[in-house]
C-alpha cells in the first residue's frame, strides 16, 4: 500500500473521529438525505438486518460465512471495530482495504459536508460509516448485505434498509439511557427494524420482550419464525476448538455442524444464523414450506465462521482469552462457557469497563469463576476510573483478591504473574481472561497480537 493511500486513510479516520466517535443523534432524516443524494446505494442489493442486545456481530459473521459458502458475494457491516474502522465494512469476509475505503470516502465526504452546512446537527460518525458501507456494497457490487444496527433499531441509521429478512438476537437491559429502562421499551425500539412483508427470525426472548415484537409483526404484516418453535438447537457437544451441533432449521434437521466458537450462546447464534439464511435463500420454498439447504455447504459455512474478541485465545501457557462481554446478559453467557468448556484450575481476570454500564452486575457474575481480578481502564474516555472500579470489585471479591493497576498493559502483565503464582508444573490449566468492553479487547489485542 502506498504512503499516499495510507496518509489519505489517516486523514479520513481523523475526519470521522472529528464528528464525535460516541455522539448519538437519533434522526433518520439526515442519513436518508445523504443516501438519496448518493443515489440510494442501499437499494442496489437485498439485505439481512440484525438487532438485539448481545450476539449481533457473531450472528452476522455466521450469516456472512454461510452465504459465502453458497457462492454469494457478501457485504457485512458491523460495529464497533477492534483495530481499524475498515473492519466495520467487509467484502466477502474481509475488511475493505485502505485504497477502496478512501476512494468511497472521497465520494461521500463532500456530499456530507454540503448537508452538514444545511442542517443544525452534522452527520454522526455512525451515519457516515453507514453511508460508506452501503456505497461500498453497491460499488463492489455484492449479492447481499448483512447489516447490524448500531444501537436500538427504529431510529438507527441502518433502518433505512427496510430489509426483507430481519433478525432479533436475545434482548437484555443495556443502553437504557437511550432505549428505555425496561425490557419492553428496549424490545419496542429494536422491533422497529421489522417492516411490511418482511420475515423476522427471532431468538428466544423474555416474555416482556416478546410482546412488543409480536405486536410489531402483526402491525406491519411480517412473518415471524421463533427459536424453540420453528427452529433451534437440538443438541450440542463440546469439541476440540469449539462445539458440534445438531440444528433444527426452518427446512429440516442439520447434523454434525462444527462451529469453532465456544458457549451455548454461540450455538444459539448459529441456529438464528441458519434460519436467517434459510429465509433469505428461500431454498425452493413452496406452499409456505422451506426446503432444506445443502447440508455440506452449511457445514462448510459454519466451519469457516469466526468471531474475534469472543472468548478468543491469543496466547498459550498461560492461556489468555479476550472476551468483549460488557453487560450482565453477555457476561452470563461468557461465564457459562468458561465453566462448561474450559478446565482452568486458576483463572485471573483483567477488567476495564465503561462507567455507564452495570459494572457491579458484571463483577457478581465473574466472582465465582475468577481466583483474582485486576481492574484497570481502557483507552475510551467513557472508561470507569480504576479506583472506583476497584472499590466495586472489593465489595464483591474481597480486598485480598482485587488488584488496581491503572495502566492496562501493566494490568495484563500483573494478571499473568498472578496466574502463574505457585505453578511448579505445566501451565495448561492456568489462564487470564481480559474482558469488560469491546474497547478493552481492542486495546489488549493490539498489545498481544503484534
Amino acid at each position: 500500500m502506498s504512503d499516499d493511500v495510507t496518509d489519505k486513510m489517516r486523514a479520513a479516520e481523523a475526519e470521522l473521529e472529528g464528528r464525535g466517535f460516541t455522539r448519538m443523534v437519533f434522526d433518520l432524516g439526515r442519513i436518508t438525505e445523504l443516501l438519496d443524494v448518493l443515489g440510494s446505494p442501499q437499494r442496489a442489493y437485498p439485505s439481512i438486518h440484525l438487532t438485539g442486545t448481545n450476539g449481533k456481530t457473531s450472528t452476522a459473521r455466521m450469516i456472512d460465512s454461510l452465504l459465502r459458502a453458497y457462492g454469494l458475494h457478501t457485504g457485512r457491516y458491523t460495529s464497533p471495530h477492534l483495530e481499524t474502522v475498515r473492519e466495520r465494512i467487509s467484502l466477502d469476509g474481509d475488511p475493505v482495504d485502505e485504497e477502496w475505503f478512501t476512494r468511497i470516502y472521497d465520494e461521500v465526504a463532500p456530499v456530507a459536508a454540503l448537508l452538514d452546512a444545511r442542517n443544525d446537527e452534522p452527520l454522526t460518525y455512525f451515519d457516515m460509516t453507514t453511508a460508506l458501507a452501503f456505497a461500498t456494497f453497491a460499488d463492489a457490487p455484492v449479492d447481499v448485505g448483512v447489516v447490524e444496527v448500531g444501537l436500538g433499531g427504529a431510529d438507527d441509521s441502518t433502518n433505512v434498509l427496510q430489509a426483507g429478512v430481519t433478525v432479533i438476537t436475545p434482548i437484555g437491559l443495556d443502553h437504557t439511557e437511550w432505549l428505555g429502562d425496561t425490557i419492553y421499551d428496549i424490545a419496542l425500539a429494536k422491533s422497529g427494524i421489522v417492516h411490511a412483508g418482511s420475515t423476522l427470525i427471532c431468538a428466544q426472548q423474555p416474555e416482556e420482550a416478546l410482546e412488543p415484537i409480536l405486536e410489531r409483526c402483526a402491525e406491519v404484516g411480517a412473518t415471524i419464525a421463533r427459536e424453540g418453535l420453528e427452529f433451534g438447537v437440538v443438541q450440542r457437544n463440546v469439541a476440540l476448538g469449539g462445539q458440534v451441533l445438531t440444528l433444527q432449521g426452518l427446512g429440516g434437521i442439520y447434523q454434525d455442524i462444527f462451529i469453532p466458537l465456544h458457549g451455548a450462546h454461540q450455538a444459539q447464534n448459529a441456529a438464528v444464523a441458519l434460519a436467517a439464511v434459510e429465509a433469505f435463500l428461500g431454498a425452493g420454498a413452496t406452499s409456505g414450506k422451506v426446503k432444506q439447504l445443502d447440508v455440506e455447504l452449511v457445514r462448510e459455512g459454519f466451519a469457516s465462521a469466526s468471531s474475534p474478541g469472543r472468548l478468543e485465545r491469543v496466547r498459550s501457557a498461560p492461556a489468555i482469552l479476550l472476551d468483549a462481554a460488557h453487560n450482565p446478559h453477555g457476561m452470563a453467557a461468557t461465564v457459562a462457557a468458561l465453566t462448561e468448556e474450559f478446565t482452568f484450575h486458576r483463572l485471573v481476570g483483567v477488567l476495564a469497563a465503561f462507567a455507564d454500564k452495570d459494572v457491579s452486575g458484571v463483577l457478581e457474575l465473574l466472582e465465582p469463576v475468577l481466583d483474582e481480578i485486576v481492574v484497570s481502564r481502557n483507552s475510551s474516555p467513557r472508561s470507569m476510573a480504576p479506583d472506583q472500579l476497584g472499590e466495586l470489585a472489593i465489595e464483591i471479591f474481597g480486598e485480598d483478591r482485587v488488584h488496581v493497576v491503572p495502566d492496562l498493559p501493566d494490568a495484563i502483565s500483573e494478571a499473568v504473574v498472578l496466574a502463574e503464582e505457585d505453578q511448579d508444573g505445566p501451565l495448561s490449566g492456568v489462564g487470564v481472561l481480559i474482558t469488560g468492553s469491546v474497547v478493552t479487547v481492542a486495546d489488549a489485542r493490539r498489545l498481544l497480537k503484534r
